[in-house]
Protein backbone atom coordinates (compact mmCIF):
# COMPACT_ATOMS: atom_id res chain seq x y z
CA UNK A 1 0.00 0.00 0.00
CA UNK A 2 1.64 3.44 -0.55
CA UNK A 3 0.48 4.94 1.60
CA UNK A 4 1.47 2.66 4.67
CA UNK A 5 5.04 2.32 2.54
CA UNK A 6 5.62 6.32 3.11
CA UNK A 7 4.21 6.66 6.50
CA UNK A 8 5.74 3.47 7.96
CA UNK A 9 9.23 3.24 8.26
CA UNK A 10 11.12 0.18 7.22
CA UNK A 11 10.64 -2.77 9.79
CA UNK A 12 12.81 -5.34 10.71
CA UNK A 13 11.75 -8.60 9.60
CA UNK A 14 11.12 -10.63 13.05
CA UNK A 15 9.06 -12.48 15.08
CA UNK A 16 8.74 -9.13 16.89
CA UNK A 17 6.34 -7.61 14.83
CA UNK A 18 3.67 -10.16 16.57
CA UNK A 19 3.78 -8.20 19.72
CA UNK A 20 0.61 -6.16 18.00
CA UNK A 21 -1.43 -9.85 18.64
CA UNK A 22 -0.22 -9.46 22.84
CA UNK A 23 -1.82 -6.28 22.73
CA UNK A 24 -5.15 -7.20 21.89
CA UNK A 25 -5.15 -10.70 23.95
CA UNK A 26 -3.75 -9.20 27.08
CA UNK A 27 -7.19 -7.91 27.31
CA UNK A 28 -8.42 -11.36 28.39
CA UNK A 29 -5.47 -12.34 31.24
CA UNK A 30 -8.07 -15.19 32.81
CA UNK A 31 -8.17 -16.83 29.24
CA UNK A 32 -4.63 -16.68 29.01
CA UNK A 33 -3.68 -17.96 32.44
CA UNK A 34 -6.19 -21.02 31.75
CA UNK A 35 -4.30 -21.92 28.41
CA UNK A 36 -1.16 -21.42 30.14
CA UNK A 37 -1.96 -23.69 32.94
CA UNK A 38 -3.73 -25.93 30.38
CA UNK A 39 -0.32 -26.27 28.71
CA UNK A 40 1.61 -27.03 31.47
CA UNK A 41 -0.42 -29.90 32.91
CA UNK A 42 -0.48 -31.56 29.15
CA UNK A 43 3.09 -30.80 28.77
CA UNK A 44 4.19 -32.21 32.16
CA UNK A 45 1.98 -35.08 31.38
CA UNK A 46 3.37 -35.85 28.40
CA UNK A 47 6.96 -35.88 30.17
CA UNK A 48 5.95 -38.21 33.09
CA UNK A 49 4.64 -40.61 30.75
CA UNK A 50 8.36 -41.92 29.88
CA UNK A 51 9.16 -41.64 33.82
CA UNK A 52 5.86 -44.04 34.26
CA UNK A 53 7.92 -46.70 31.90
CA UNK A 54 10.68 -46.21 33.93
CA UNK A 55 8.95 -47.40 36.98
CA UNK A 56 7.06 -50.35 35.30
CA UNK A 57 10.61 -51.58 33.70
CA UNK A 58 12.67 -51.21 36.77
CA UNK A 59 9.81 -51.86 39.73
CA UNK A 60 7.52 -53.30 37.75
CA UNK A 61 8.78 -56.10 35.89
CA UNK A 62 11.33 -56.78 38.86
CA UNK A 63 11.20 -60.00 40.33
CA UNK A 64 10.67 -58.15 43.94
CA UNK A 65 7.35 -56.35 42.40
CA UNK A 66 3.66 -58.46 43.05
CA UNK A 67 0.42 -58.22 40.67
CA UNK A 68 -0.33 -55.09 43.19
CA UNK A 69 2.60 -53.05 42.74
CA UNK A 70 2.15 -53.98 38.79
CA UNK A 71 -1.45 -52.72 38.72
CA UNK A 72 -0.44 -49.43 40.58
CA UNK A 73 2.22 -48.16 38.41
CA UNK A 74 -0.86 -49.38 35.46
CA UNK A 75 -3.10 -46.77 37.24
CA UNK A 76 -0.55 -44.34 37.61
CA UNK A 77 -0.35 -44.40 33.75
CA UNK A 78 -3.81 -44.35 33.28
CA UNK A 79 -4.41 -41.33 35.41
CA UNK A 80 -1.56 -39.58 33.40
CA UNK A 81 -3.08 -40.46 30.15
CA UNK A 82 -7.02 -38.63 31.66
CA UNK A 83 -5.11 -35.53 32.50
CA UNK A 84 -3.10 -35.18 29.36
CA UNK A 85 -7.10 -36.06 27.45
CA UNK A 86 -8.37 -33.38 29.87
CA UNK A 87 -5.60 -30.81 29.72
CA UNK A 88 -5.19 -31.02 26.03
CA UNK A 89 -9.20 -30.55 25.28
CA UNK A 90 -8.95 -27.49 28.06
CA UNK A 91 -5.71 -25.99 26.27
CA UNK A 92 -8.07 -26.36 22.90
CA UNK A 93 -10.83 -24.77 24.06
CA UNK A 94 -9.04 -22.11 25.56
CA UNK A 95 -6.87 -20.84 22.89
CA UNK A 96 -9.22 -21.52 20.36
CA UNK A 97 -11.78 -18.89 22.65
CA UNK A 98 -8.82 -16.47 22.49
CA UNK A 99 -7.97 -16.87 18.82
CA UNK A 100 -11.24 -16.16 17.83
CA UNK A 101 -11.73 -13.44 20.12
CA UNK A 102 -8.32 -11.60 18.98
CA UNK A 103 -9.43 -11.76 15.40
CA UNK A 104 -12.96 -10.40 16.45
CA UNK A 105 -11.07 -7.07 18.34
CA UNK A 106 -8.33 -6.76 15.35
CA UNK A 107 -11.09 -6.69 12.96
CA UNK A 108 -13.48 -4.21 15.00
CA UNK A 109 -10.55 -2.02 15.68
CA UNK A 110 -9.28 -2.10 12.14
CA UNK A 111 -12.79 -1.46 10.66
CA UNK A 112 -13.17 0.98 13.23
CA UNK A 113 -9.49 2.98 12.26
CA UNK A 114 -10.95 2.64 8.49
CA UNK A 115 -14.05 4.72 9.13
CA UNK A 116 -12.12 7.86 10.63
CA UNK A 117 -9.71 7.58 7.32
CA UNK A 118 -10.15 10.09 4.70
CA UNK A 119 -11.03 9.94 0.77
CA UNK A 120 -7.20 10.68 0.06
CA UNK A 121 -6.31 7.29 2.15
CA UNK A 122 -8.76 5.10 0.01
CA UNK A 123 -7.52 6.96 -3.44
CA UNK A 124 -3.58 5.94 -2.94
CA UNK A 125 -5.01 2.47 -0.99
CA UNK A 126 -7.14 -0.16 -2.59
CA UNK A 127 -10.54 -1.18 -0.64
CA UNK A 128 -10.20 -4.57 -2.37
CA UNK A 129 -6.48 -4.73 -1.00
CA UNK A 130 -7.61 -3.82 2.50
CA UNK A 131 -10.65 -6.35 2.25
CA UNK A 132 -8.17 -8.71 1.58
CA UNK A 133 -6.75 -7.92 4.76
CA UNK A 134 -9.29 -7.84 6.80
CA UNK A 135 -10.22 -11.72 5.86
CA UNK A 136 -6.85 -13.13 4.40
CA UNK A 137 -4.22 -12.08 6.91
CA UNK A 138 -6.57 -11.82 9.75
CA UNK A 139 -7.34 -15.65 9.10
CA UNK A 140 -3.85 -16.37 9.01
CA UNK A 141 -3.69 -14.69 12.57
CA UNK A 142 -6.53 -16.51 13.57
CA UNK A 143 -4.36 -19.87 13.11
CA UNK A 144 -1.60 -18.45 14.85
CA UNK A 145 -3.42 -17.25 17.80
CA UNK A 146 -5.71 -20.34 18.17
CA UNK A 147 -3.61 -23.53 17.32
CA UNK A 148 0.34 -22.32 16.17
CA UNK A 149 1.07 -20.32 19.33
CA UNK A 150 -0.23 -23.10 21.53
CA UNK A 151 1.71 -25.94 19.53
CA UNK A 152 5.01 -23.62 19.96
CA UNK A 153 4.38 -23.20 23.86
CA UNK A 154 3.47 -26.66 24.37
CA UNK A 155 6.63 -27.60 22.12
CA UNK A 156 8.79 -25.63 23.76
CA UNK A 157 7.58 -26.49 27.25
CA UNK A 158 7.63 -30.12 26.88
CA UNK A 159 11.09 -29.90 25.14
CA UNK A 160 12.59 -27.71 27.71
CA UNK A 161 10.91 -29.92 30.43
CA UNK A 162 12.08 -33.07 28.69
CA UNK A 163 15.61 -31.72 28.48
CA UNK A 164 15.41 -31.15 32.43
CA UNK A 165 14.01 -34.76 32.89
CA UNK A 166 16.70 -36.21 30.95
CA UNK A 167 19.80 -34.07 33.26
CA UNK A 168 18.34 -35.90 36.19
CA UNK A 169 18.40 -39.27 34.22
CA UNK A 170 21.79 -39.53 32.62
CA UNK A 171 23.45 -36.14 32.75
CA UNK A 172 26.73 -36.93 30.05
CA UNK A 173 24.05 -37.97 27.53
CA UNK A 174 21.88 -34.95 27.81
CA UNK A 175 25.08 -32.75 27.80
CA UNK A 176 25.79 -34.34 24.17
CA UNK A 177 22.55 -33.55 23.47
CA UNK A 178 22.38 -30.03 23.65
CA UNK A 179 25.83 -29.88 22.53
CA UNK A 180 23.69 -29.79 18.99
CA UNK A 181 21.72 -27.86 19.54
CA UNK A 182 23.76 -24.51 18.37
CA UNK A 183 23.96 -26.92 15.13
CA UNK A 184 20.04 -27.24 14.90
CA UNK A 185 19.74 -23.45 15.78
CA UNK A 186 21.48 -21.59 13.07
CA UNK A 187 20.04 -23.21 10.24
CA UNK A 188 16.50 -21.78 11.78
CA UNK A 189 17.56 -18.44 12.23
CA UNK A 190 19.47 -18.15 8.92
CA UNK A 191 16.61 -19.89 6.78
CA UNK A 192 14.18 -17.97 8.43
CA UNK A 193 14.88 -14.64 7.62
CA UNK A 194 14.58 -15.81 3.77
CA UNK A 195 11.52 -17.40 4.82
CA UNK A 196 9.58 -14.12 6.48
CA UNK A 197 10.41 -12.31 3.59
CA UNK A 198 8.64 -14.76 1.14
CA UNK A 199 5.77 -15.20 3.13
CA UNK A 200 5.12 -11.24 3.39
CA UNK A 201 5.46 -11.14 -0.64
CA UNK A 202 3.06 -14.38 -0.76
CA UNK A 203 0.49 -12.84 1.34
CA UNK A 204 0.60 -9.78 -0.74
CA UNK A 205 0.21 -11.29 -3.76
CA UNK A 206 -3.02 -13.21 -2.67
CA UNK A 207 -4.00 -9.59 -1.73
CA UNK A 208 -3.58 -8.65 -5.42
CA UNK A 209 -5.62 -11.60 -6.50
CA UNK A 210 -8.40 -10.54 -4.40
CA UNK A 211 -8.50 -6.89 -5.12
CA UNK A 212 -8.42 -8.81 -9.23
CA UNK A 213 -11.41 -10.23 -8.63
CA UNK A 214 -13.16 -7.95 -7.08
CA UNK A 215 -12.68 -5.43 -9.70
CA UNK A 216 -13.65 -7.98 -12.67
CA UNK A 217 -16.64 -9.42 -11.27
CA UNK A 218 -17.68 -6.14 -9.70
CA UNK A 219 -17.64 -4.70 -13.82
CA UNK A 220 -18.75 -8.07 -15.24
CA UNK A 221 -21.19 -6.49 -17.26
CA UNK A 222 -18.84 -4.01 -18.87
CA UNK A 223 -16.60 -7.14 -19.40
CA UNK A 224 -19.23 -9.64 -21.06
CA UNK A 225 -20.49 -6.08 -23.22
CA UNK A 226 -16.82 -5.94 -24.64
CA UNK A 227 -16.13 -9.05 -25.00
CA UNK A 228 -13.09 -9.33 -22.78
CA UNK A 229 -13.98 -12.57 -21.03
CA UNK A 230 -10.69 -14.30 -22.23
CA UNK A 231 -8.69 -11.56 -21.45
CA UNK A 232 -9.51 -10.84 -17.96
CA UNK A 233 -9.19 -14.96 -17.29
CA UNK A 234 -5.61 -14.95 -18.78
CA UNK A 235 -4.96 -11.63 -16.44
CA UNK A 236 -6.54 -13.79 -13.41
CA UNK A 237 -4.44 -16.33 -14.78
CA UNK A 238 -1.00 -14.49 -14.75
CA UNK A 239 -2.02 -13.26 -11.28
CA UNK A 240 -2.14 -16.54 -10.23
CA UNK A 241 0.65 -18.24 -11.38
CA UNK A 242 2.76 -15.71 -9.70
CA UNK A 243 0.85 -16.24 -6.37
CA UNK A 244 1.81 -19.90 -7.07
CA UNK A 245 5.09 -18.86 -7.77
CA UNK A 246 5.45 -17.25 -5.03
CA UNK A 247 3.76 -19.87 -2.88
CA UNK A 248 6.41 -22.43 -4.15
CA UNK A 249 9.54 -20.61 -3.33
CA UNK A 250 8.32 -20.76 0.15
CA UNK A 251 6.93 -23.96 0.63
CA UNK A 252 10.19 -24.89 -0.71
CA UNK A 253 12.32 -23.51 1.71
CA UNK A 254 10.50 -23.89 4.53
CA UNK A 255 10.44 -27.80 3.50
CA UNK A 256 14.54 -27.71 3.19
CA UNK A 257 14.54 -26.01 6.71
CA UNK A 258 12.31 -29.03 8.02
CA UNK A 259 14.10 -31.59 6.51
CA UNK A 260 17.32 -30.21 7.19
CA UNK A 261 16.50 -29.26 11.26
CA UNK A 262 14.49 -32.66 11.59
CA UNK A 263 17.59 -34.34 10.05
CA UNK A 264 20.14 -32.78 12.42
CA UNK A 265 18.12 -33.82 15.74
CA UNK A 266 17.27 -37.40 15.09
CA UNK A 267 20.91 -37.84 13.87
CA UNK A 268 22.47 -36.33 17.29
CA UNK A 269 19.33 -38.09 19.20
CA UNK A 270 20.46 -41.83 17.35
CA UNK A 271 24.50 -41.19 18.21
CA UNK A 272 23.42 -40.01 21.95
CA UNK A 273 21.02 -43.20 21.71
CA UNK A 274 24.08 -45.64 20.60
CA UNK A 275 25.80 -44.23 23.69
CA UNK A 276 23.30 -44.75 25.75
CA UNK A 277 23.16 -48.81 24.51
CA UNK A 278 26.67 -48.82 25.02
CA UNK A 279 26.27 -47.69 28.45
CA UNK A 280 23.56 -50.02 29.22
CA UNK A 281 25.77 -52.93 28.05
CA UNK A 282 28.30 -51.57 30.48
CA UNK A 283 25.72 -51.92 33.37
CA UNK A 284 26.36 -47.92 33.89
CA UNK A 285 22.59 -47.42 33.48
CA UNK A 286 19.64 -49.20 34.15
CA UNK A 287 17.26 -50.51 31.37
CA UNK A 288 14.28 -48.32 32.85
CA UNK A 289 16.65 -45.58 32.68
CA UNK A 290 17.84 -46.53 29.20
CA UNK A 291 14.12 -46.46 27.99
CA UNK A 292 13.13 -43.35 29.60
CA UNK A 293 16.14 -41.46 28.29
CA UNK A 294 14.70 -43.02 24.90
CA UNK A 295 11.75 -41.64 24.94
CA UNK A 296 11.75 -38.68 26.05
CA UNK A 297 14.47 -37.98 23.85
CA UNK A 298 12.38 -38.68 21.19
CA UNK A 299 9.58 -36.49 22.96
CA UNK A 300 12.15 -33.50 22.95
CA UNK A 301 13.50 -34.69 19.70
CA UNK A 302 9.54 -34.16 18.03
CA UNK A 303 9.17 -30.86 20.22
CA UNK A 304 12.12 -29.09 18.35
CA UNK A 305 11.43 -30.35 15.57
CA UNK A 306 7.94 -29.47 15.32
CA UNK A 307 9.22 -25.63 16.42
CA UNK A 308 10.73 -25.74 13.50
CA UNK A 309 7.67 -26.35 11.21
CA UNK A 310 6.27 -23.93 14.01
CA UNK A 311 8.54 -21.27 13.45
CA UNK A 312 7.85 -20.78 9.79
CA UNK A 313 4.12 -20.13 10.41
CA UNK A 314 5.25 -17.95 13.02
CA UNK A 315 6.94 -15.98 10.65
CA UNK A 316 3.94 -16.16 7.82
CA UNK A 317 1.68 -14.64 10.83
CA UNK A 318 4.62 -11.87 11.68
CA UNK A 319 4.29 -10.79 7.77
CA UNK A 320 0.35 -10.97 8.15
CA UNK A 321 0.81 -8.54 11.46
CA UNK A 322 2.78 -6.64 9.94
CA UNK A 323 0.09 -5.76 6.93
CA UNK A 324 -2.80 -5.54 9.60
CA UNK A 325 -0.61 -3.05 11.85
CA UNK A 326 0.24 -0.80 8.91
CA UNK A 327 -3.24 0.10 8.63
CA UNK A 328 -4.09 0.68 12.41
CA UNK A 329 -0.24 2.63 12.14
CA UNK A 330 -1.76 5.16 9.72
CA UNK A 331 -3.35 8.28 11.08
CA UNK A 332 -6.14 9.80 9.24
CA UNK A 333 -5.09 13.47 7.94
CA UNK A 334 -8.88 14.98 8.56
CA UNK A 335 -9.68 15.23 12.30
CA UNK A 336 -11.32 16.95 14.43
CA UNK A 337 -9.77 19.44 16.77
CA UNK A 338 -9.50 18.67 20.53
CA UNK A 339 -11.78 21.46 21.25
CA UNK A 340 -14.21 22.14 18.27
CA UNK A 341 -16.66 25.17 18.40
CA UNK A 342 -19.76 24.59 18.15
CA UNK A 343 -22.18 25.00 15.04
CA UNK A 344 -25.14 26.92 15.52
CA UNK A 345 -28.27 24.29 15.28
CA UNK A 346 -30.27 26.96 12.26
CA UNK A 347 -32.43 25.79 9.67
CA UNK A 348 -30.63 28.17 7.12
CA UNK A 349 -27.04 27.49 6.50
CA UNK A 350 -24.47 29.97 5.10
CA UNK A 351 -21.31 28.84 3.82
CA UNK A 352 -18.05 31.06 2.61
CA UNK A 353 -14.94 29.96 1.02
CA UNK A 354 -12.61 32.83 1.33
CA UNK A 355 -9.82 32.39 -1.15
CA UNK A 356 -9.58 28.89 -1.48
CA UNK A 357 -6.78 26.94 -3.33
CA UNK A 358 -6.76 22.83 -3.68
CA UNK A 359 -4.52 20.03 -5.16
CA UNK A 360 -6.15 16.57 -4.27
CA UNK A 361 -3.04 14.39 -2.96
CA UNK A 362 -3.33 11.92 -5.41
CA UNK A 363 -2.39 14.73 -8.00
CA UNK A 364 -0.45 17.52 -6.61
CA UNK A 365 0.46 18.93 -10.09
CA UNK A 366 -2.88 19.81 -10.83
CA UNK A 367 -4.61 22.99 -9.17
CA UNK A 368 -8.43 21.64 -8.57
CA UNK A 369 -9.42 24.95 -7.24
CA UNK A 370 -7.46 28.23 -7.53
CA UNK A 371 -7.85 31.30 -5.19
CA UNK A 372 -11.54 30.65 -5.15
CA UNK A 373 -13.86 32.61 -3.10
CA UNK A 374 -17.78 32.26 -3.04
CA UNK A 375 -20.31 33.10 -0.14
CA UNK A 376 -23.48 31.35 -0.09
CA UNK A 377 -26.19 32.98 1.93
CA UNK A 378 -28.97 31.86 4.11
CA UNK A 379 -31.49 30.15 2.06
CA UNK A 380 -30.13 30.79 -0.82
CA UNK A 381 -30.00 28.68 -4.09
CA UNK A 382 -26.98 28.31 -5.75
CA UNK A 383 -26.40 26.23 -9.04
CA UNK A 384 -22.78 25.66 -10.01
CA UNK A 385 -22.02 24.68 -13.61
CA UNK A 386 -19.12 24.26 -15.73
CA UNK A 387 -17.32 21.89 -17.66
CA UNK A 388 -15.87 18.39 -16.45
CA UNK A 389 -12.95 18.75 -14.16
CA UNK A 390 -14.24 22.45 -14.05
CA UNK A 391 -13.84 21.90 -9.74
CA UNK A 392 -17.58 21.63 -8.91
CA UNK A 393 -17.50 18.23 -7.38
CA UNK A 394 -14.42 19.37 -5.37
CA UNK A 395 -16.87 22.06 -3.44
CA UNK A 396 -18.18 19.51 -2.28
CA UNK A 397 -15.85 17.44 -0.94
CA UNK A 398 -14.51 20.53 0.92
CA UNK A 399 -17.64 21.59 2.58
CA UNK A 400 -17.60 18.33 3.77
CA UNK A 401 -14.12 18.34 5.22
CA UNK A 402 -13.20 15.10 3.08
CA UNK A 403 -10.18 17.22 2.26
CA UNK A 404 -8.83 20.82 3.84
CA UNK A 405 -7.73 23.43 1.25
CA UNK A 406 -4.37 23.84 0.84
CA UNK A 407 -5.05 27.42 1.76
CA UNK A 408 -7.48 29.57 2.57
CA UNK A 409 -10.49 29.34 4.93
CA UNK A 410 -13.87 27.83 3.92
CA UNK A 411 -16.55 28.77 7.30
CA UNK A 412 -19.40 27.11 8.18
CA UNK A 413 -22.05 29.59 10.04
CA UNK A 414 -19.21 31.96 10.52
CA UNK A 415 -17.10 29.10 11.69
CA UNK A 416 -13.89 27.85 9.90
CA UNK A 417 -14.24 23.85 9.41
CA UNK A 418 -10.88 23.10 10.62
CA UNK A 419 -12.28 24.31 14.11
CA UNK A 420 -15.34 22.44 13.77
CA UNK A 421 -15.95 18.84 14.73
CA UNK A 422 -16.32 16.40 12.09
CA UNK A 423 -19.61 14.60 12.85
CA UNK A 424 -21.48 18.86 13.78
CA UNK A 425 -20.16 19.74 9.92
CA UNK A 426 -21.95 16.78 8.25
CA UNK A 427 -24.88 16.58 10.54
CA UNK A 428 -25.61 20.24 9.04
CA UNK A 429 -25.34 18.54 5.25
CA UNK A 430 -27.60 16.25 3.68
CA UNK A 431 -26.43 15.25 0.11
CA UNK A 432 -27.61 13.31 -3.05
CA UNK A 433 -24.40 12.36 -5.00
CA UNK A 434 -24.07 11.62 -8.51
CA UNK A 435 -23.19 8.17 -8.39
CA UNK A 436 -25.37 6.79 -5.77
CA UNK A 437 -24.30 4.25 -3.27
CA UNK A 438 -27.04 1.44 -2.40
CA UNK A 439 -26.00 -0.91 0.38
CA UNK A 440 -26.29 -4.90 0.21
CA UNK A 441 -29.01 -4.33 2.99
CA UNK A 442 -32.81 -3.85 3.37
CA UNK A 443 -34.48 -1.00 1.80
CA UNK A 444 -35.18 0.37 5.33
CA UNK A 445 -31.77 0.17 6.29
CA UNK A 446 -30.44 2.10 3.09
CA UNK A 447 -33.56 4.47 3.83
CA UNK A 448 -32.73 5.02 7.42
CA UNK A 449 -28.70 6.26 6.25
CA UNK A 450 -30.65 9.70 6.44
CA UNK A 451 -31.75 9.34 10.22
CA UNK A 452 -31.15 6.14 12.00
CA UNK A 453 -34.36 6.64 14.28
CA UNK A 454 -36.80 7.49 11.45
CA UNK A 455 -39.85 5.91 11.60
CA UNK A 456 -41.34 3.54 9.29
CA UNK A 457 -44.07 6.36 8.96
CA UNK A 458 -41.33 8.92 8.19
CA UNK A 459 -39.80 6.57 5.94
CA UNK A 460 -42.89 6.19 4.15
CA UNK A 461 -42.91 10.18 3.93
CA UNK A 462 -39.70 10.58 2.46
CA UNK A 463 -40.43 8.16 0.13
CA UNK A 464 -43.12 9.52 -1.11
CA UNK A 465 -41.73 12.79 -1.34
CA UNK A 466 -38.96 11.00 -3.54
CA UNK A 467 -41.54 9.85 -5.68
CA UNK A 468 -40.30 6.24 -4.79
CA UNK A 469 -43.34 4.61 -3.27
CA UNK A 470 -44.75 2.98 -5.67
CA UNK A 471 -41.89 0.71 -6.56
CA UNK A 472 -40.92 0.39 -2.70
CA UNK A 473 -44.56 -0.96 -1.76
CA UNK A 474 -44.27 -3.25 -5.36
CA UNK A 475 -41.36 -4.58 -3.62
CA UNK A 476 -41.86 -9.03 -2.50
CA UNK A 477 -41.55 -7.36 0.85
CA UNK A 478 -41.77 -3.62 1.27
CA UNK A 479 -39.26 -2.03 2.95
CA UNK A 480 -37.59 -5.23 4.07
CA UNK A 481 -36.68 -6.42 0.79
CA UNK A 482 -32.96 -7.05 0.58
CA UNK A 483 -32.06 -4.41 -2.30
CA UNK A 484 -28.98 -6.61 -3.87
CA UNK A 485 -25.25 -5.79 -4.03
CA UNK A 486 -25.24 -1.95 -5.17
CA UNK A 487 -29.22 -1.95 -5.40
CA UNK A 488 -29.08 -4.62 -8.45
CA UNK A 489 -32.75 -5.20 -7.75
CA UNK A 490 -33.41 -1.12 -8.45
CA UNK A 491 -32.76 0.68 -11.74
CA UNK A 492 -30.71 3.33 -11.92
CA UNK A 493 -33.73 5.98 -11.62
CA UNK A 494 -34.91 3.78 -8.45
CA UNK A 495 -31.51 4.14 -7.05
CA UNK A 496 -31.43 7.58 -7.14
CA UNK A 497 -34.85 8.39 -5.48
CA UNK A 498 -33.59 6.13 -2.37
CA UNK A 499 -30.96 8.83 -2.38
CA UNK A 500 -33.23 11.59 -2.29
CA UNK A 501 -35.17 9.92 0.26
CA UNK A 502 -32.31 9.97 2.69
CA UNK A 503 -31.61 13.61 1.84
CA UNK A 504 -35.14 14.18 2.58
CA UNK A 505 -35.13 12.61 5.96
CA UNK A 506 -31.80 14.56 6.94
CA UNK A 507 -33.61 17.66 6.96
CA UNK A 508 -30.04 19.40 7.18
CA UNK A 509 -29.16 23.04 6.78
CA UNK A 510 -27.48 22.57 3.81
CA UNK A 511 -28.54 20.84 0.83
CA UNK A 512 -25.59 19.57 -1.71
CA UNK A 513 -27.39 17.90 -4.76
CA UNK A 514 -24.99 16.76 -7.49
CA UNK A 515 -26.97 15.99 -10.55
CA UNK A 516 -30.12 15.07 -8.34
CA UNK A 517 -32.62 14.04 -10.85
CA UNK A 518 -30.20 13.07 -13.79
CA UNK A 519 -31.27 9.52 -14.06
CA UNK A 520 -34.86 9.94 -13.97
CA UNK A 521 -37.79 10.02 -16.61
CA UNK A 522 -39.58 13.15 -17.16
CA UNK A 523 -42.32 12.40 -15.32
CA UNK A 524 -40.53 11.03 -11.97
CA UNK A 525 -37.97 14.54 -12.43
CA UNK A 526 -41.07 16.37 -12.09
CA UNK A 527 -42.40 15.02 -8.99
CA UNK A 528 -39.13 14.31 -7.94
CA UNK A 529 -38.09 18.13 -8.40
CA UNK A 530 -41.39 18.82 -6.58
CA UNK A 531 -40.22 17.46 -3.99
CA UNK A 532 -36.73 18.94 -3.96
CA UNK A 533 -38.57 22.50 -4.64
CA UNK A 534 -40.45 22.13 -1.65
CA UNK A 535 -36.95 20.41 0.52
CA UNK A 536 -35.23 23.52 -0.50
CA UNK A 537 -37.57 26.33 0.62
CA UNK A 538 -36.19 27.89 3.26
CA UNK A 539 -32.81 26.20 3.16
CA UNK A 540 -29.18 26.71 1.23
CA UNK A 541 -28.77 24.72 -1.23
CA UNK A 542 -25.90 24.02 -3.94
CA UNK A 543 -26.91 22.27 -6.93
CA UNK A 544 -24.41 20.69 -9.91
CA UNK A 545 -25.86 20.55 -12.64
CA UNK A 546 -24.87 19.25 -16.45
CA UNK A 547 -28.24 19.56 -17.54
CA UNK A 548 -28.87 23.30 -17.24
CA UNK A 549 -32.45 22.81 -17.35
CA UNK A 550 -32.66 21.86 -13.97
CA UNK A 551 -30.91 25.51 -12.64
CA UNK A 552 -32.46 27.86 -14.70
CA UNK A 553 -34.29 28.80 -11.70
CA UNK A 554 -31.81 29.17 -9.18
CA UNK A 555 -30.90 32.35 -7.14
CA UNK A 556 -27.58 32.08 -8.46
CA UNK A 557 -25.59 30.47 -10.84
CA UNK A 558 -21.43 30.53 -10.72
CA UNK A 559 -19.85 28.98 -13.94
CA UNK A 560 -16.88 27.26 -13.34
CA UNK A 561 -13.70 26.57 -15.53
CA UNK A 562 -9.98 25.04 -14.12
CA UNK A 563 -11.16 26.04 -10.57
CA UNK A 564 -12.07 29.12 -10.93
CA UNK A 565 -15.86 31.38 -10.97
CA UNK A 566 -15.71 32.58 -14.51
CA UNK A 567 -19.31 33.64 -14.81
CA UNK A 568 -21.71 34.69 -12.04
CA UNK A 569 -25.42 35.54 -12.23
CA UNK A 570 -29.07 34.40 -12.85
CA UNK A 571 -29.76 32.34 -15.94
CA UNK A 572 -30.93 35.63 -17.95
CA UNK A 573 -28.20 37.45 -17.11
CA UNK A 574 -25.53 35.20 -18.33
CA UNK A 575 -26.87 34.64 -21.34
CA UNK A 576 -27.46 37.91 -22.26
CA UNK A 577 -23.39 37.59 -21.07
CA UNK A 578 -22.94 35.50 -24.75
CA UNK A 579 -20.10 33.67 -22.34
CA UNK A 580 -19.06 30.31 -21.39
CA UNK A 581 -22.66 29.44 -19.93
CA UNK A 582 -24.21 30.67 -23.14
CA UNK A 583 -22.42 28.35 -25.52
CA UNK A 584 -23.15 25.59 -22.98
CA UNK A 585 -26.69 26.43 -23.21
CA UNK A 586 -26.71 26.82 -26.84
CA UNK A 587 -24.81 23.07 -26.80
CA UNK A 588 -27.45 21.59 -24.89
CA UNK A 589 -30.82 23.57 -26.59
CA UNK A 590 -29.68 23.76 -29.96
CA UNK A 591 -33.19 22.72 -31.38
CA UNK A 592 -34.79 25.23 -28.56
CA UNK A 593 -35.00 29.10 -28.01
CA UNK A 594 -32.34 29.63 -25.55
CA UNK A 595 -34.14 32.40 -23.14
Amino acid sequence: MKQATKATPKKRKTLGQLRMLWQFASRYPIWIFGALLALLLSSTATIAIPAAFKMVIDRGFGGDSGAHDINLYFCYMLGIILLLALATAARFYCVSWLGERVIADIRMAISRHLMQMPPAFFEENRPSEIASRLTTDTTLIDQIVSSTASVALRNLITGLGGTAYLFMLAPHLTAMLLGGIPIVVFPIIFIGRRLQRLSRKSQDRIADLSSLITETLGAMKIVQAFGQEDRESDRFGQAVQLTFETAKKRITLRAFMTALVILLIFTAIILIMWRGALDVAAGLVSGGTIAAFVLTGGVVAGAFGALSEVYGDLLRGAGAASRLNDLLAEKPAILSPAHPKALPHSTEGCLTFQDVSFRYPSRPDTEALSHFSLELKAGERLAVVGSSGAGKTTLFQLIQRFYDPTSGVISMEGVDLKEADLSDIRSHIAVVPQETVIFAASARDNLRYGRWDASDEELWQAARAAHAEEFLKALPEGLDSFLGEGGARLSGGQRQRIAIARAILRDAPLLLLDEATSALDAESEQAVQQALEKLMKGRSSIIIAHRLATVRHADRIIVMDKGKIVEEGSHDQLIQKNGLYARLAQLQFSDQKIA
